[in-house]
């Protein structure tokens, strides 16, 4: 897809998002949820997984237009959309069209496009975050199933799922290498969904705690080698973190967008906020950084397309593109005054929605470890 192919679509999901969502969103906000029924209109519209192959009902496309709606929806302001979204359509229909079976494609795959199933990846557990290697949660043999115990923690698209993607230990006592991922249908006996989680921001991303009693998972639940999910994760977690750094940039370059609208309308001691040497300043400043961070974002993205993205490059583009996100909108919000810090301004969203990112797909002090072993190979 060229680049006017690629604008063509976004305008075109943009025209959606303003039909579907924009009219709603302040309610969902209130109501600290989005309704069910949205999965299913985004995926009659054609805007579910867009880059899965056409045979499951995909548009076949580059994961370029799926990153470029992540952009759109947090550049319209809808952070806690662009969360749960992306986790349906940038990471869990990935991991299933790369590790599953044909016959967990037809499954999932073709339900999660039309939005008929909600996707989940529920790897974090109380004393797991980031140390994907702390996971407890246990998968244990018994005749031809699995039989799931333990909870998983901060699971967006949580309250909703259909299908979550689970990591376990099936191997005890060899930490990662004894890990695998299964794909749990929510519907089954001794699966629970806790309390949705209320947080300070994304509050229409439903984040829940999952609980496993003794659910029993067909050997076909299996996704990918046994004992293999921690490869696995591994090589998903570029294409997640290129996602949040798709989220970060077009937050950032929303919240400028408004701010701009603002600061030559607000006026101060006789003339537009717009005139004081410091607005001019900060917004050159601020408009710099979020040219930075995207030249690096589109360089890795068209390094994951070709299949060449790294590790690091990734944890690179994720602690830069959130670390500039949080400190740009942060600026913006400034320019406001007062008014940046009443709900009643987007700024005020565009803030709250944006601390997460620095902690969730790996939290800044992780991504940079990830780079100084890079660095120093150790």
């Amino acid at each position: 897809m060229d680049k006017e192919e690629l604008t063509l679509f976004r305008d075109m999901a943009r025209r959606a998002f303003e039909q579907e969502i924009a009219p709603h969103f302040e309610q969902w906000e209130e109501d600290h949820l989005a309704p069910r029924d949205w999965w299913n209109k985004l995926g009659e519209a054609g805007l579910l997984c867009p880059d899965m192959p056409e045979e499951y009902g995909g548009a076949g496309t580059s994961p370029h237009v799926t990153l470029a709606l992540i952009e759109e929806l947090s550049n319209m302001g809808f952070g806690g959309i662009a969360t749960g979204w992306g986790i349906h359509c940038n990471i869990v229909a990935p991991y299933i069209e790369h590790f599953g079976s044909e016959a967990q494609k037809q499954q999932w795959l073709t339900k999660m496009i039309t939005g008929e199933a909600v996707g989940a990846l529920a790897m974090t557990e109380p004393g797991a975050g980031s140390d994907v290697q702390g996971i407890r949660t246990s998968a244990v043999k018994d005749g031809d199933d699995w039989v799931l115990n333990g909870s998983k923690i901060f699971i967006t698209n949580g309250y909703h799922a259909d299908v979550v993607i689970v990591a376990a230990i099936t191997d005890p006592g060899k930490g990662a290498k004894g890990t695998s991922l299964f794909l749990v249908d929510t519907s089954l006996p001794g699966f629970e969904k806790g309390k949705k989680l209320e947080k300070i921001g994304q509050h229409t991303s439903d984040t829940a705690e999952l609980f496993f009693q003794d659910v029993r998972l067909p050997e076909s639940a299996l996704l990918g080698e046994l004992n293999k999910g921690f490869v696995i994760m591994m090589t998903e977690l570029p294409r997640e973190r290129l996602g949040i750094a798709g989220q970060a940039i077009g937050a950032a370059e929303g919240a400028m967008a408004i701010t701009v609208d603002y600061v030559l309308e607000r006026k101060a001691f006789g003339q537009t906020i717009a005139q004081f040497q410091n607005t001019r300043f900060k917004l050159a400043e601020v408009k710099t950084e979020i040219a930075l961070c995207r030249a690096l974002y589109e360089k890795c993205a068209d390094e994951y397309s070709r299949g060449e993205l790294s590790a690091d490059d990734a944890a690179m583009l994720k602690y830069a593109a959130t670390e500039m996100q949080c400190k740009t909108i942060d600026d913006c919000l400034q320019l406001f005054g007062g008014y940046g810090y009443t709900a009643e301004y987007p700024i005020s969203r565009f803030y709250t929605d944006a601390r997460i990112q620095r902690i969730y797909g790996g939290s800044s002090e992780i991504m940079r470890e990830v780079v100084a072993r890079s660095i120093l190979g150790r």
